[in-house]
């Protein structure tokens, strides 16, 4: 039986199978329909081909915020990154500021530590001492007096002199009314005294007592001259008639206060002046005592032997 016989152009087995193997072969040209679409689709404009200027400007805002943002994102994750891996914030940058303020800060305490240490210098060392005390303003009270009081030792450092205490030893004397001390450096310690000055005085069986116009009974002794007498019954600082009998003293002018040679205040409401002439003036009480005493110093230019200013309205001579 004989094979059949395989035509002329029918491909071997071998490719065949290769042909299957390789699979189709790829056209060469593209259908014509998918040729007429392209240019179809060509043809019609993309969405953003119409995008107009405003929205075109915006579009490029954001896109700038957008990349700004990002950088800065990025700057901040590498400076975490950076203080993680240093393990703190990195060093920062002195300013002019500060360093004023250090030079400042320091000349400041080098100028306190000298200023301490001259005060320790001066306070602890015989450098400045009180080599010399001057007293001015003495009259009755003497230089001895006031530097026994005061008690201050030569040599003493100034600034260990407590000034205050001082001057209320030497107030304690009974002539000064008032004393101010005071340190002259390099080496003096100054003492300024105001003395008491007798305005009335008053005679006991010591002698006759001399007051100030406080009413102080300061001394006794031989009272000045055209000092008055006073004549009431307890007289001091704390007595009513002594103290309206001292501020109608104090009141007069020079020239009628040299005249008065008693002066009587038997009570704050009745008070007269003897003159040394004999003349008297009804005085009564304070009430006014300025526009008295300028009323008497007029009236008495004129002749009589009693003058009354308690009433200053209507001042009588008799």
């Amino acid at each position: 039986m004989t094979e059949p016989e395989k035509p002329d152009d029918a491909p071997a087995e071998g490719e065949a199978e290769a042909a299957e193997a390789e699979g189709p072969e790829p056209e060469t040209e593209p259908p014509a329909e998918a040729a007429e679409a392209e240019p179809a689709e060509a043809a019609e404009p993309k969405e953003t081909d119409f995008e107009g200027p405003r929205r075109r400007a915006r579009r490029e805002r954001e896109e700038r915020r957008a990349a700004q943002a990002r950088a800065t994102a990025i700057e901040e994750a590498r400076r975490e990154a950076k203080r993680r891996v240093t393990g703190g914030p990195g060093p920062k940058k002195v300013g002019r500021g500060t360093v004023r303020g250090l030079k400042v800060l320091m000349w400041s305490a080098l100028i306190s530590v000298i200023v301490v240490g001259l005060g320790l210098l001066l306070y602890f060392t015989p450098v400045m001492s009180a080599r010399n005390i001057v007293v001015v303003g003495l009259g009755a009270v003497t230089q001895e007096e006031v530097t026994a009081a005061a008690g201050v030792a030569p040599g003493t450092p100034l600034l260990q002199i407590n000034t205050d205490t001082v001057a209320e030893k030497i107030a304690a004397i009974r002539r000064v009314a008032s004393v101010r001390v005071q340190r002259e450096y390099p080496s003096t310690l100054r003492v300024t005294v105001v003395e008491r000055v007798p305005v009335v005085v008053k005679d006991y069986p010591d002698g006759p007592h001399l007051f100030d116009r406080d009413g102080v009974d300061f001394a006794i002794g031989v009272p000045p001259p055209g000092v008055p007498y006073l004549d009431t019954k307890n007289p001091g600082p704390n007595d009513a008639p002594t103290k309206a009998a001292l501020e109608v003293m104090t009141s007069l002018r020079p020239e009628v206060a040299a005249q008065v040679a008693r002066v009587d205040a038997p009570s704050v409401a009745a008070i007269t002046l003897q003159l040394t002439d004999g003349r008297q003036v009804i005085w009564g009480t304070t009430d006014r005592t300025e526009e008295k005493a300028l009323k008497l110093g007029a009236l008495l230019t004129q002749p009589g032997k009693t003058y009354d200013v308690s009433s200053p309205d209507l001042p009588t001579v008799k």
